[in-house]
């Protein structure tokens, strides 16, 4: 099981240096950066600059919000600069982020983000290869380019840069069995969700398109409460996660999905002090792992193994804090 972590939703690109060096010294294998409250591609060259072994990317950027063809040039960049390194992870949001947010027209999230993938791969073969472009979609469609506007080839071992796409419900799942070669699962997830929905839902995607579903890594992120103050800490963040209808499916196969619309009506009536003592501690528990740091790697293992490819615990790494814990799961997560 690989070890990942990330650089944080509030991180400084200042910092950025400082957090990938430590987290290569560490062990982690992947280091992933996420589009929240800064641009998720910026931190990523900084990374490649100042790293040599760690593989990064971003958990996630929307796909919705750019056209292929500029994301492309992005990930064709950073693969180069990096020796082939960079992990592309896209995510589709919801309605009304792109349209409210982002200012950009919303369409089928499933159909579009196939397309969206199919274009970024016709284009970099056209890069690397020199295959004529001529990409036709439905919501997609790039057929133009000229050798002024074409970057060169990179290595060839390099030129097959992951795509991982991200999700919550059986549809993305398939799609990523289907095109993608990962899958990122949402924080808010369980053991019995990834065996009962995800992984089927993957092999079904890859079936369809003559695949493997060995061939699609499955990247999660684990809520780790290390005392009972960061389990009540957990206790709000997933409130408040479990509250967005899109989230349901994972509440609805545990019989949680009353809790969902309770927490759901408290959200729209913005009572979020009210929303963490609707989560019961049995939902608690299925989310998050509670234990020392001396306990906490066997139980993700014991958890996850054999659901997940990729764990990354959701708590802050901070450099010079914690490092010889954070090393020491990191060793026990590869045994």
């Amino acid at each position: 099981m690989k070890f990942d972590t990330s650089i944080g939703f509030g991180a400084d690109l200042n910092d950025v240096a400082t957090i990938a060096r430590a987290a290569e010294s560490i062990g982690f294998d992947a280091l992933w950066s996420s589009e929240t409250q800064h641009d998720p591609f910026l931190p990523l060259a900084l990374t490649a600059e100042h790293t040599q072994r760690i593989h990064f990317g971003t958990a996630v950027a929307i796909a919705f919000a750019r056209s292929p063809i500029v994301l492309a040039h992005t990930a064709w960049d950073l693969a180069r600069q990096s020796g082939g390194r960079f992990i592309l992870g896209l995510g589709t949001q919801v309605k009304p982020h792109i349209e409210r947010r982002f200012g950009m027209p919303w369409g089928p999230p499933v159909a579009r983000l196939r397309e969206f993938v199919q274009a970024l791969h016709a284009v970099w073969d056209n890069w690397q290869n020199g295959t004529r472009l001529n990409f036709r979609g439905e919501h997609y469609k790039i057929t133009l380019m000229t050798p002024f506007f074409s970057p060169a080839p990179i290595d060839p071992a390099h030129a097959n840069i992951p795509i991982f796409i991200a999700g919550v419900g059986a549809p993305l799942s398939r799609l990523a069995g289907e095109v993608a070669d990962g899958f990122v699962v949402h924080p808010l997830n369980t053991p019995k969700y990834l065996a009962e929905v995800v992984r089927p839902a993957i092999e079904e995607g890859a079936r369809k398109a003559g695949r493997s579903a060995s061939d699609v890594a499955v990247s999660g992120s684990v809520f780790v409460a290390l005392e009972e103050a960061e389990r009540e800490a957990a206790r709000a963040q997933i409130s408040f996660y479990a509250s967005t209808p899109s989230y349901r499916p994972v509440l609805d196969l545990h019989g949680w999905g009353a809790i969902g619309e309770q927490l759901s009506a408290l959200a729209s009536r913005g009572k979020w002090d009210e929303m963490p003592g609707v989560v019961s501690d049995e939902m608690l528990d299925a989310i998050c792992v509670t234990g020392t740091w001396d306990e906490v790697a066997d139980q993700v293992k014991a958890r996850y193994g054999g659901l997940a490819d990729r764990i990354g615990f959701y708590r802050p790494f901070v450099p010079g804090v914690d490092e010889d814990h954070w090393r020491a799961v990191a060793a026990r997560l590869r045994v």
